[in-house]
């Protein structure tokens, strides 16, 4: 079987993503016949503010077109954060015009962002209210918490950790995620958005915090994966994904 090439527009200083959707799909290798190849292109981004985001975003065009002289099979825009400071729908926009780079390079592919993933994967758990984690500071998190909103997704409660230095957020341990939930009023939500951020590592959590609160709990990554493997038309079944990644949407 030819091995499927997945292919991430990167941040520069994103350690994560290359390390948490290969191993949810390494997950998946252990249930079903298909292989995953992992491929990269990077965005130069330091540090997590509106002006760095912006840079880095007008740089995605030059990702998407080396990625598909690579002709791989689905392309993920990883970084949530740039996607939602670019205004209201922008994931959308990105992904038509990320596509048309590689339609316009005789490689049409499938893009997904993080952004558009998280909101779409909200939706398919038919979660209407929802608890967020981000790492972000407080201005950029109100504006991933308003972008939520304006996606018709009401987020009841969110925390911004407040770290400005992505290697810093990358290197914030998942440990201490259930601590951090815990001393959030999940009462009233239908979901928990475990990290709102690609970087932040969250997967060893996810089952703790699924039992913690009794609810479907979805990240930034699981959501892109979940969205990935749909653009792939596979069955979006992954142990260890949680909720949105049973099998089940």
């Amino acid at each position: 079987m030819t091995p499927i090439r997945v292919g991430q527009i990167v941040p520069s200083s994103n350690v994560t993503m290359e390390t948490e959707i290969p191993a949810l799909l390494r997950a998946r290798e252990t249930v079903f016949p298909e292989r995953f190849t992992f491929h990269s292109s990077r965005m130069r981004m330091k540090h997590v503010t509106k002006e760095e985001l912006a840079a880095m975003d007008a740089d995605s065009d030059r990702c998407a077109l080396e990625l598909s002289d690579a002709k791989v099979d689905v392309m993920g825009y990883a970084c949530l954060v740039a996607i939602m400071s670019m205004g209201h729908g922008y994931h959308r926009t990105s992904q038509e015009r990320l596509r048309g780079v590689t339609r316009d390079n005789d490689a049409e592919t499938p893009v997904v962002t993080s952004a558009g993933a998280l909101v779409e994967g909200i939706k398919a758990i038919g979660a209407q209210k929802v608890a967020v984690v981000a790492p972000y500071m407080k201005p950029l998190t109100e504006m991933v918490v308003d972008y939520i909103r304006n996606e018709g997704i009401e987020v009841v409660t969110w925390r911004a950790l407040e770290i400005q230095d992505n290697l810093a957020v990358a290197a914030h341990d998942p440990t201490n995620l259930p601590g951090i939930v815990a001393d959030m009023d999940t009462s009233g939500v239908d979901a928990v958005v475990l990290s709102a951020c690609v970087q932040m590592p969250s997967l060893p959590a996810v089952s703790t915090v699924e039992a913690q609160v009794a609810k479907p709990v979805l990240t930034a990554a699981i959501a892109t994966t979940w969205q990935m493997l749909k653009a792939l038309d596979l069955e979006t079944r992954v142990p260890g994904g949680g909720t949105l990644l049973s099998g089940a949407y």
